[in-house]
């Protein structure tokens, strides 16, 4: 191998410094929070390739993957594609984000807590 080249799988399989955070209680849990991220992540790049092809094939007509490699997009561009890739994400948190605004609505008043206290 030569000294331009890098070893991609010995570089994916690199653990992070430090522990990891934990979610759950059930390590297969981890597991597949883990893969849906990742997954999440490649998905998100696959999308960012695309609109770089759409792009240059607007503008160009055709390209070739030196184009798409030195692509990068202008100010507009930039815009759009972190919109997208919010609303994507906002798609993708949707259900834990719909649990953490169930556990907020559930949440005690903590005024009213206190008054109660007080009160007693």
């Amino acid at each position: 191998m030569s000294g331009d080249e890098l070893d991609w799988i010995s570089l994916a399989g690199k653990k992070a410094k430090g522990k990891r955070p934990q979610y759950f209680d059930a390590p297969e849990s981890e597991r597949m929070l883990s893969i849906l991220m990742a997954v999440v992540a490649e998905v998100s790049v696959v999308r960012e390739r695309l609109d770089t092809i759409e792009r240059l094939l607007d503008q160009k007509g055709t390209i070739n993957r030196d184009d798409i490699e030195s692509y990068t997009p202008d100010r507009d561009a930039a815009f759009e594609r972190g919109l997208s890739t919010r609303e994507y994400i906002a798609r993708v948190m949707r259900g834990v984000q719909q649990n953490v605004e169930a556990m907020r609505e559930n949440e005690p008043d903590l005024e009213q807590v206190s008054k109660d206290i007080r009160d007693s």
